[in-house]
């Protein structure tokens, strides 16, 4: 199971019933596809960066959960539907994996006296300048 955090962002004025049914419904689905939800946070009011739907503030709420991706898509496709939700983002917070071994190139000897050679070249022609 992969973790995520999503922030989904309300019409400010809405009803505590509202909210708690908006909030209900994504717990909901987050249990349905055998998810765990560990966190949900009101944020409160904010103000918005631009105008979103003739809003120019919105009631954050933060959602930190572990599961798979059909739930991810299925709380964002009923986030998208409810009217309710002014946007919404959900984000993969899994610890990155493992990187694979770096191979280390050789570099053949000719390539490294050429190099070696310009470099002895170049401080010369500073010098000379100098």
């Amino acid at each position: 199971m992969r973790k995520y955090e999503t922030i989904f962002i309300l019409q400010p004025e809405l009803s505590e019933d509202d909210i708690k049914s908006v909030t209900t419904k994504a717990q909901d689905v987050i249990s349905s596809y055998n998810g765990e939800c560990f966190r949900m946070d009101d944020w409160g009011i904010r103000k918005l960066a631009y105008p979103i739907k003739k809003s120019a503030r919105g009631r954050y709420y933060y959602l930190r959960f572990d599961g798979g991706s059909a739930l991810i898509a299925e709380l964002e496709r009923r986030l998208r539907l409810d009217d309710k939700v002014l946007r919404y983002q959900s984000v993969n917070i899994t610890d990155l994996p493992e990187r694979a071994p770096e191979k280390k190139v050789e570099v053949p000897e000719a390539v490294e006296a050429v190099t070696e050679e310009t470099v002895e070249e170049a401080s010369a022609a500073e010098e000379a300048a100098e």
